[in-house]
């Protein structure tokens, strides 16, 4: 696995302009001048049905990422650690930038592993994000899937998707995401459910608010 060195501050998604989303290039142009703004701008929920955690959970982290997404890589460890260290779900949606050439597929790949085991869709999901500077376009990705199914003792089939079933949950998931109101991966949020309702309080800075934030939220779930 490889030191992650490079961070970024968020890697900003397509707006919709007249009902159609901008253009790859032109969207990457309109939002480049932003990206750096992006960590510290909270976002503007339209649908909060997605923030809360999952049935028998009082609390969870709820994340919207994109595969390709340097920001992402850098936030995956400390997600992990944290969800470890509480013992609290933590919910990965996936939501395509555009621009990326092989976030979709690896986001394909990782759902058709979970068909094996959730588990081996997650740690594939760890693996990618770690080894995410060497995957440098679709044919690399294809190769260390290949491996990484290997060294699992998986053989991979000729077609992964060959109805589009899996391709389709990845851009239902990025539509959950678009109706939520996110605008940048990753998006953040720790979710709590209790008898006054389902609150969420987004973490902008995962290095310095992730913990702190599941802090706060226990302790009112106490009160």
């Amino acid at each position: 696995m490889l030191n992650l060195l490079p961070r970024f501050s968020g890697t900003p998604v397509a707006r919709r302009l007249g009902g159609l989303a901008l253009a790859a290039p032109f969207a990457v142009a309109v939002f480049s001048a932003s990206a750096l703004l992006a960590q510290s701008t909270p976002t503007k929920v339209a649908d909060a049905s997605a923030l809360k955690p999952p049935p028998g959970a009082h609390i969870a982290i709820v994340e919207f990422d994109d595969l390709e997404c340097p920001a992402c890589a850098h936030a995956n460890p400390i997600l992990k650690g944290a969800a470890a260290q509480y013992k609290i779900p933590w919910v990965r949606h996936d939501f395509l930038i555009p621009g990326h050439l092989w976030s979709p597929k690896a986001a394909v790949y990782a759902r058709w592993f979970d068909l094996k085991s959730k588990a081996l869709g997650d740690e594939y999901r760890d693996e990618v994000f770690a080894n995410q500077p060497d995957i440098y376009n679709p044919q690399v990705l294809d190769q260390f899937t290949q491996k990484f199914a290997q060294a699992h003792g998986i053989a991979l089939p000729f077609a992964i998707d060959p109805e589009g079933k899996l391709s389709a949950e990845v851009q239902a998931d990025t539509q959950v995401g678009m109706r939520t109101g996110v605008v940048h991966t990753p998006t953040i949020f720790i979710v709590t459910a209790g008898a006054d309702g389902t609150h969420y309080a987004e973490v902008l800075d995962p290095d310095q608010d992730l913990y702190r934030t599941i802090d706060q939220a226990m302790a009112q779930m106490r009160h």
